[in-house]
């Protein structure tokens, strides 16, 4: 089974197609180490955006490389768990601008200290998903994720995992969700109110009705 699911990720990233993964500090998802090890070749690009785009006010596009995690690859597995909640105690969200999704970015760490690429509370709006996100967790394992794809991003892209939930569809339909929606998208930061939403959880309402 995981060999399979490696051969679709590598073949939906050679073709900018739609997969997914989960590399976050607590979580360690049997894809999230595969696609990481499929893209240790490309971490090294330089990026197309600036992350002090994030401390500033106003809107701005951007490109960047998005993934999922969901409530079975989480660590604990099995949970909703996060790392730096802002308007959630756990992983969730509707997508509106005032329920948006948990996002988790990259961070580096330097001893028990984490800095997080976008700090916590960050809104992102993205298009394809029809969904308002924001910034709640951390995206990368092990003492050194700075050295890993969520920090270092995917061929030049910005990295961003937005979190699918999943629990009341399983894992097989969760995995299936997140490998469709992964890609290079645009998204705004910073986003105004306004934008068309499709509320509710990502597997239950975007992945549902593609």
């Amino acid at each position: 089974m995981l060999k399979s699911k490696v051969k679709t990720v590598a073949l939906a990233i050679a073709t900018i197609s739609l997969s997914a993964c989960s590399v976050r500090t607590d979580s360690n998802s049997r894809m999230g180490n595969e696609v990481s090890k499929l893209l240790m070749p490309t971490i090294e690009t330089p990026r197309n955006t600036s992350r002090s785009t994030s401390f500033v006010e106003g809107e701005q596009s951007m490109t960047v490389f998005l993934t999922g995690y969901s409530y079975w690859d989480n660590t604990p597995r099995g949970s909703a768990r996060i790392a730096r909640p802002v308007i959630h105690q756990s992983a969730g969200g509707t997508g509106t601008y005032d329920d948006p999704i948990t996002l988790a970015v990259g961070h580096v760490k330097r001893g028990n200290t984490s800095t997080m690429d976008y700090p916590a509370g960050t809104r992102f709006y993205v298009q394809e998903l029809s969904k308002y996100a924001i910034v709640e967790d951390l995206c990368g394992d092990g003492n050194n994720p700075q050295n890993g794809p969520c920090h270092s991003g995917y061929q030049g892209y910005e990295w961003l995992d937005i979190y699918v939930g999943g629990r009341s569809v399983g894992e097989d339909l969760s995995d299936a969700c997140m490998y469709r929606i992964t890609g290079v998208q645009t998204v705004i930061l910073n986003p105004q109110r306004g934008y068309p939403v499709l509320p509710g959880e990502i597997s239950t309402s975007t992945c549902a009705n593609t």
